[in-house]
């Protein structure tokens, strides 16, 4: 098997430096053991709301936004997976539930690695045995949670 290349792609102009931070938690998460997934490419996309909404639409049928969109591994042509996650439907839960917005985004990174591990979420013992993955690959990353933050935006009056 070859070797896992992770490449963080940031499509949310908001979101300030993610890649280098992303790539170590996800090293650690790699390192664990607990949550193998294959070798390969492994590409992580950060996108918005809009975005989202679109791959969602076109994949799966459903044009509304959600939080994280995994494209499953092809060992046949060295591709690991895809992981896209919304910046917008992460900075919208915590803020709603008075949770930090880096560990929030950082919990959406990590669920789509644990689809690609083998975990699903469509039934509630699959959700129940996903939020269990998640805890225990919380723990194992604590120490290198990246600290996401978003950048102020300012637009020129025309």
């Amino acid at each position: 098997m070859s070797p896992l290349r992770i490449s963080i792609n940031n499509r949310d102009r908001r979101l300030m430096r993610p890649a280098l931070a992303t790539r170590q938690m996800l090293r650690q998460l790699e390192s664990c053991g607990c949550f193998p997934i294959g070798g390969g490419d492994l590409s992580i996309v950060f996108v918005n709301d809009a975005a989202i909404a679109k791959i969602h639409a076109r994949f799966m049928d459903d044009p509304t936004p959600t939080d994280v969109i995994t494209f499953a591994a092809d060992p046949g042509m060295d591709f690991a997976g895809e992981i896209i996650v919304s910046v917008d439907h992460a900075w919208t839960h915590a803020k709603e539930n008075q949770l930090p917005f880096n560990q929030e985004l950082a919990l959406y990174v990590i669920h789509g690695w644990l689809h690609l591990a083998g975990y699903d979420d469509r039934s509630a013992n699959d959700r129940k045995a996903m939020r269990q993955a998640e805890t225990i690959a919380l723990k194992c990353v604590n120490d290198v949670i990246p600290d996401y933050r978003l950048r102020q935006l300012q637009f020129r009056k025309k």
